[in-house]
């Protein structure tokens, strides 16, 4: 493993209740323009891949305002960009193809998306 050019620190500050569920998520990071805030968001997914174990880990969290519809289309979202990161990575285009049909299902189903034909 070779020394990084440089490095940057993306944070992510987590407003908690007393029962310890997220009323807040916000994020930030070192290279984002100079004097702007913090990003307030209402969910995230985390998942790292541990470089010795080769295991995932992650973190899902959502705050108590997230609405059905808004999950929804954060999911739908975030597997259509899972879909093209992995032909990316790997230039599988017959399993990214097939992800992004279920892409497209899901969107029928949750109606983020109109039904075709």
């Amino acid at each position: 493993m070779s020394k990084p050019a440089k490095t940057s620190q993306i944070r992510i500050t987590v407003g908690l209740d007393d029962k310890n569920v997220p009323t807040t998520i916000e994020w930030d990071a070192d290279d984002r323009p100079a004097g702007s805030k913090p990003v307030p968001c209402k969910a995230m997914l985390l998942s790292l891949f541990e470089r010795e174990t080769l295991d995932t880990m992650k973190i899902d969290l959502w705050t108590n305002d997230m609405q059905v519809n808004e999950m929804d289309r954060f999911f739908f979202q975030t597997l259509r960009a899972m879909a093209d990161t992995y032909f990316k990575a790997t230039q599988n285009r017959e399993l990214a193809v097939d992800m992004q049909r279920f892409v497209q299902y899901f969107g029928e189903k949750t109606e983020i998306l109109k039904k075709e034909g």
